[in-house]
């Protein structure tokens, strides 16, 4: 059991809720969802019922189609899983409960008792087939679980100290130093490598040996694969996720659907994306056509980019057509010696850190008139009033024609400019340039 930040979100949960309210956490599959809540339950409840709808019974099922007889439904858990509920001290899980719509239907009508608290977890939950039919039940409240942060992957490898430190200078606007950000700098590649997938840090932990990651990782991809054709057997949900590395790796300035699934136009695959985004396992940035406060009214949704919401499964996804022994890829790309522009990878990564730090994901493309030269601002995040332009370099940061043509179009509503990249801090005029590893303070 890993150290995670959503427990806190938990509890929080539980102690305002008081039993008025069911907790749902949503994420992709193997961020470590059961695992948290089996834990939190265990440790803030004097007795729980976990019920793995991957596992349950057919009978155990039916007890949630019929609601006329509650007290009924609480004798036959108590007897299937041999466990004693006691009133407002015990907690009933449904785990994976988009594999039984109707127990999640019947939350209404079990938050209504009052007598149990009720935490659900699931993944592709949003798809509309797991939910046709029922009514969702508005006494449910969500949270969505991300991969690990960089943040808890250091208290995995038991390093408490290195974050705040980092969090100390970023504050103080001053820069690390060039021995201390190069150690810092190759810790945070190894964060890339590995991911925020809980198995894959385990591997790591255990082994030290990347080859084992990368094959926790590959297992990881194919258990998604087998999702996306369950629920679209067509396979275009599988083709436009297996495509994502590519399509940031062609540097163009959206998602070219086109190019990915022939003679097809981005309004034609919005459910798809849709789905993409509520699985989990993607992070959409969408187009904003006038950038400001309120981005999300200006948003283009057929004009986005993909990016994975773990980049250690991106790094893999991006050179599955190799196997792992016959490439030194990750050797390369921890000692940073790859010879490619890795500015693809760096963007995925900020894009994954900005998402879990709860930003919407959204960019911006515009043609300067004078010079006829069209600009892309990677990312664009409120603060307070006004907006940040985000630019993410792997090399070459002295050039930042993009956020120079941004702010001289748009300088009244600018709070700061930010430029992150691989170097160390620095400050000069409005530009603030951040080391990737402090994207994790904005």
């Amino acid at each position: 059991m890993f150290k995670r930040k959503i427990y806190d979100r938990i509890l929080e949960w539980k102690n305002t809720s008081q039993g008025k309210t069911a907790l749902l956490i949503e994420g992709a599959r193997r961020v470590g969802k059961s695992t948290v809540v089996e834990e939190f339950v265990k440790r803030e409840y004097e007795s729980y019922i976990l019920v793995d709808f991957y596992t349950a019974s057919q009978a155990t099922k039916e007890l949630f189609n019929d609601l006329s007889d509650i007290n009924y439904i609480f004798l036959q858990l108590q007897l299937t899983y041999q466990t004693s509920l006691v009133e407002r001290k015990s907690c009933i899980v449904f785990d994976e409960v988009q594999l039984c719509p109707q127990a999640r239907q019947a939350i209404k009508a079990l938050v209504k008792d009052g007598r149990y608290d009720y935490i659900e977890t699931g993944s592709l939950i949003s798809i509309h087939k797991n939910v046709k039919n029922i009514l969702i039940p508005s006494e449910e409240r969500k949270i969505h679980m991300y991969p690990m942060d960089y943040e808890e992957f250091k208290w995995a490898l038991d390093d408490y100290v290195s974050i705040n430190i980092i969090k100390q200078f970023y504050d103080d606007k001053k820069p690390i130093g060039q021995g201390l950000h190069r150690k810092l700098m190759r810790d945070f590649r190894l964060y890339m490598l590995v991911g925020g997938m809980p198995q894959a840090v385990t591997t790591y932990i255990e082994t030290n040996d990347l080859s084992k990651v990368d094959k926790v990782k590959r297992d990881i991809l194919t258990l998604y694969e087998d999702d996306f054709r369950k629920i679209d057997p067509s396979g275009r949900l599988s083709a436009l996720f297996d495509a994502i590395p590519a399509q940031l790796m062609g540097n163009t300035s959206r998602y070219k659907v086109s190019s990915v699934l022939s003679g097809t136009r981005p309004s034609q695959i919005l459910e798809q994306i849709s789905e993409l985004k509520d699985s989990g396992t993607v992070n959409v940035a969408y187009n904003v056509n006038d950038p400001g406060v309120g981005m999300a009214q200006f948003k283009n949704l057929e004009k986005f980019k993909l990016f994975t919401a773990d980049t250690g499964l991106f790094i893999t996804l991006a050179f599955k057509d190799k196997q792992f022994t016959e490439n030194d890829i990750y050797t390369r790309i921890l000692n940073d010696k790859l010879q490619t522009n890795l500015g693809y990878v760096y963007e995925n990564m900020v894009a994954q850190m900005l998402a879990t730090n709860g930003h919407e994901l959204y960019y911006h493309t515009f043609l300067n008139e004078k010079s006829k030269h069209n600009y892309e601002i990677d990312f664009l995040i409120s603060e307070k009033n006004k907006i940040c332009p985000i630019e993410v370099k792997s090399s070459g940061y002295k050039n930042h024609a993009s956020i120079d043509a941004f702010s001289q179009k748009y300088s009244s509503r600018i709070a700061r400019k930010i430029l992150i990249y691989t170097k160390d801090y620095l400050h000069e005029g409005d530009m603030y340039y951040l080391p990737i590893y402090m994207t994790q303070f904005l």
